[in-house]
């Protein structure tokens, strides 16, 4: 009977070898060609970072005011037989805009795709401060071009709720950035933001404390999906919850620039900057920092560095031995 022989058997040693070398060589190339295609790839690498947060905020605005269009402006019957949607359907779709811009970005930039949570991982986590402006600039410039897709794709319906292309009122530019329900005070409207975001920072620590049961790789969009599907069912009625500069000034610059002028930042004594900005920069602080004092152990936070003195000593003891 015969027996088949391997090809492992028929080849010596030193031909075993030489095919080694030639798929270790064939790698090579293949990565090369991979890393360098053409041209564009390098300048690509440059504005990688910026450009996954500038589509992760973009995708995030899509949805997110795509979906308060929809909603609200269907609510006459000059645009829709019947409404399309209700606070739930808002609620779901920022959920949805969280995780898939999360999702686009995560893997290249870090997927902040908000302000709040890059200024809090400068101050607490160690992120270069030097990519701060680049981040923010990009996430809020994502924000612009996000709305100014849906403010065109929602044109016609948005002529029609306001009674003309020459009419831009609050009741519209409210389909893109927040503004608060009337009876909230000043310090009640700070108060909700500063708490939503300071909440949405402790989640997402938690969510990527690798002490602390992280979900498996990949899953993040998901937690997040959840985290701002109960946000806004719980904490979004009074001041729309923005927890995110980036997603009201944004949007906000848009309007200002297609006809609502300087009425979307005089209200409420320029309510724009003291809540959805300055409220979620100290929220995500706020939160960053109790869950670095109370939860993390990892070596990234600034509060679990060792101080000046105790480095001197173990450089001393290190030198010693």
């Amino acid at each position: 009977m015969l027996r088949r022989t391997s090809t492992t058997e028929k080849t010596s040693p030193k031909e075993r070898d030489s095919q080694t070398i030639s798929h270790e060589e064939h790698h090579v190339v293949q990565e090369q060609e991979l890393i360098e295609p053409n041209w564009w790839w390098k300048y690509r690498q440059i504005i990688r970072e910026a450009a996954a947060e500038f589509t992760g905020v973009m995708i995030l605005i899509i949805f997110g005011t795509g979906v308060v269009c929809q909603v609200v402006l269907s609510s006459i019957t000059a645009v829709a037989p019947s409404q399309k949607g209700s606070y739930i359907s808002i609620s779901f779709g920022w959920a949805v805009g969280t995780a898939l811009g999360v999702w686009v970005s995560a893997g290249i930039s870090g997927g902040h795709i908000n302000p709040a949570v890059t200024l809090a991982l400068a101050t607490w986590r160690g992120f270069p401060w030097k990519k701060v402006p680049v981040y923010i600039f990009a996430q809020v410039m994502g924000g612009l071009v996000g709305a100014a897709l849906v403010y065109a794709n929602y044109i016609h319906a948005i002529d029609l709720f306001e009674g003309g292309r020459h009419i831009r009122t609050l009741n519209t530019a409210s389909l893109f950035s927040t503004y608060a329900l009337g009876y909230m005070t000043n310090v009640s409207c700070f108060f909700s933001e500063f708490l939503a975001t300071a909440v949405l920072l402790i989640v997402v620590l938690a969510t990527t404390d690798s002490h602390n049961s992280p979900p498996p790789p990949g899953l993040l969009p998901l937690v997040l999906f959840i985290l701002i599907l109960g946000m806004g069912t719980s904490l979004g009625m009074e001041t729309g919850y923005a927890v995110n500069p980036a997603r009201d000034l944004g949007p906000r610059l848009l309007t200002s620039m297609v006809g609502y002028g300087s009425q979307v930042y005089t209200f409420r004594s320029q309510y724009w900057l003291w809540c959805p900005v300055i409220a979620t920069i100290l929220g995500g602080q706020a939160g960053t920092l109790f869950y670095d004092i109370f939860l993390f152990n990892g070596p990234e936070s600034r509060i679990n560095h060792p101080d000046a003195a105790a480095r001197r000593k173990l450089a001393v003891a290190n030198e010693a031995v």
